[in-house]
């Protein structure tokens, strides 16, 4: 079968591998994948790798390089174990790509995402949703109705980790919020915000493309370039009282960013780390005190979530594929898909490898 399969560093090969055979697992599912997400980890992989692919045999998995790539996508069940009952064949599914124990500390208390033991599909796991068959584990399949295209299946994976940063922030209707940078999940932080139905949002992005896709997604947005604003003026005349915002998420994983967020909010207001920093970072500190800020800090999602987000999508009020800039086919996965993403005179958001194209 085809399938694209990550070796090193700027190592991305498009081969023929074999197909998953033999008798399949009690508790897993044979898939088909449909489309499938280049996403952020996938880009650092690419630039600056093995990180998070593993050069030695994964501690749960036992997988290791070469990786089938590909953990944001959709598929079609083909074949189910005996005990796994949610779906069947002919299912369409989108894949919550996190696997780790169901039996350790985090296991027994529902959350999945936290244990040090964490594999993921399309990343430490032998199979990826870059290729024409996979088999995951029945709790990696959840079933979307109709109503949920497969570009939207696939969609569902970035758009949890954005939903979660914003269920953490405790964003409601009538909050205030800035959301600052908007690459692939800042944009879906921002979509993720109104769905909640936050009523004064602002965008602080340097690229302007981004702006400019920013401002279309949600055009009653306040967006702007932080090197070519007077910000503290803008969220003293453009807030209630001028105390600032109620929620401020930091999407990039930069210093300025966290900073800016910090000097947006008002006092106990909550600042949320959905951005990863690969560096530390300087904070002041005394300013975090003085505004008496909470912050809460993100690390992928709850799994729990998928079926939620489905809904959402399905009604219309978080349209994820919104984002989508790009539909390519596996062969040209890395000339117009990587390489384009780490272009910086083009404007893509989210590229989508169609599996059947």
């Amino acid at each position: 079968m085809k399938a694209v399969r990550y070796y090193s560093k700027k190592d991305i090969r498009v081969e023929d591998v074999p197909a998953p055979s033999g008798p399949l697992g009690d508790d897993m599912v044979l898939i088909e994948p449909l489309v499938c997400g280049i996403c952020g980890t996938d880009l650092h992989e690419y630039i600056a790798g093995p990180i998070v692919t593993p050069a030695t045999p994964h501690v749960y998995s036992g997988a290791t390089l070469p990786q089938i790539l590909g953990h944001e996508f959709s598929a079609r069940v083909l074949e189910v174990g005996k005990n796994v009952t949610h779906v069947q064949p002919g299912s369409r599914v989108s894949i919550q790509p996190l696997i780790s124990p169901r039996d350790d500390y985090y296991g027994r208390r529902g959350l999945f995402h936290l244990s040090e033991k964490m594999a993921c599909v399309g990343l430490s796991w032998d199979w990826g949703g870059m290729s024409e068959r996979a088999v995951v584990n029945g709790y990696n399949v959840f079933p979307v109705p109709d109503t949920v295209s497969d570009i939207q299946a696939a969609m569902i994976e970035p758009a949890a980790v954005a939903l979660y940063g914003v269920d953490r922030g405790g964003v409601t209707s009538g909050s205030s919020v800035l959301v600052s940078g908007v690459g692939p999940i800042g944009a879906l932080v921002l979509l993720a915000a109104k769905a909640a139905g936050a009523t004064k949002i602002f965008v602080s992005e340097l690229n302007p493309n981004r702006r400019a896709l920013a401002q279309k997604l949600v055009p009653e947005a306040i967006v702007f370039d932080p090197r070519e604003t007077d910000t503290e003026k803008l969220f003293r005349d453009e807030t209630e009282e001028g105390v600032g915002v109620d929620v401020a998420l930091e999407c990039v994983g930069a210093e300025a960013s966290l900073n800016l967020c910090a000097k947006a909010v008002r006092r106990q207001g909550t600042v949320v780390q959905v951005g990863l920093h690969v560096k530390p970072a300087a904070i002041d500190a005394m300013l975090w005190a003085l505004k008496d800020i909470t912050v809460e800090a993100t690390w992928c999602y709850p799994v729990q979530i998928w079926p939620r987000i489905a809904a959402m999508i399905g009604a219309g009020i978080f349209p994820v594929e919104k984002i989508v800039t790009a539909e390519i086919a596996p062969e040209d996965v890395v000339e117009k898909g990587f390489e384009a993403l780490l272009d910086p005179k083009a404007s893509h958001m989210k590229i989508l490898v169609n599996m059947k194209a």
